[in-house]
């Protein structure tokens, strides 16, 4: 059975593919032995992502763990993951459109049980080892930034780099950020030098008063957008691995297929293609 249904990883991977480098065989005398299908190794890495299992299991006659290592690597260090997560949102943003006059940012901790250079002490888990993910979503929930750092980092000091990432939308996407951006934020993040920030910005917030019952509002889409990573993905529900690169990597893999997934959704009612699902994605 695979890991994620035909209708949506067809099209993760035909964007995928345009983005792969085209590799050259270094060996002297071109004896390398046959080098294995991109489309293999993909699948593969889909699988990690899902299913959360170690390289080894996933590995079998086809490639082995060493191969998959080496080719995300690859991957990473030729930016193909963080290009395949931009090409999607700006397919978003012609065919739907996106949001981004009201945004959401929230800290999500989860089990980060090998350590590594996005790790720390978790104050929700007795202080073992942990990963937080400071995710920013637009509107309907599609995330739009992420940004990954220890268990014990406070919410509001990853506030800035976070927000830091909807450049990408004046300088990679051409989106074009709109005049007034409101950001909703919670109670962690009621503090003098988030209002601060948030005016230096010249973004207006909508933050949750400290003391009070927690007022929703408009976060939910963002609480919503970290239960699609944490259920749907478990690599990212147990982060074993200990580089952030590596880590950015399957978000932003994550990322691509949860907008692939909204996007079919969204289109399913108002448009026809070939290949359109029997049923609603």
């Amino acid at each position: 059975m695979p890991a994620l249904p035909s209708s949506v990883i067809e099209p993760v991977w035909d964007q995928f593919a345009a983005l792969l480098p085209e590799h050259i065989d270094t060996h002297p005398l071109g004896c390398h032995n046959p080098r294995i299908p991109d489309r293999v190794i993909f699948d593969k890495l889909i699988q990690v992502l899902v299913l959360g299992a170690a390289y080894e299991r996933i590995a079998d006659s086809t490639c082995s763990a060493t191969s998959i290592r080496n080719r995300r690597d690859e991957w990473i260090t030729a930016g193909v993951f963080a290009r395949l997560e931009q090409m999607c949102l700006d397919a978003y943003d012609k065919i739907v459109g996106l949001d981004l006059g009201d945004i959401t940012v929230d800290g999500c901790i989860v089990k980060a049980p090998c350590g590594g250079e996005a790790a720390g002490r978790s104050p929700v888990d007795r202080g073992k080892q942990g990963t937080k993910r400071s995710l920013m979503v637009e509107a309907r929930g599609i995330p739009i930034g992420c940004v990954v750092a220890g268990a014990h980092r406070n919410d509001s000091p990853l506030l800035r780099p976070t927000l830091e990432r909807l450049a990408r939308f004046d300088e990679g996407l051409g989106v074009g950020l709109p005049e007034d951006i409101t950001v909703h934020l919670d109670a962690g993040y009621d503090s003098g030098k988030t209002r601060e920030l948030l005016e230096e910005l010249g973004c207006h917030g909508v933050i949750s008063a400290k003391g009070t019952p927690l007022q929703a509002d408009q976060r939910w889409v963002v609480e919503r957008t970290n239960s699609w990573h944490n259920r749907g993905f478990k690599k990212l529900t147990i982060c074993a691995e200990r580089r952030a690169r590596v880590i950015e990597a399957f978000i932003a893999l994550a990322n691509a297929v949860i907008i692939t997934r909204r996007l079919l959704a969204e289109a399913w009612l108002t448009h026809r293609w070939a290949l359109r699902p029997k049923r609603r994605p």
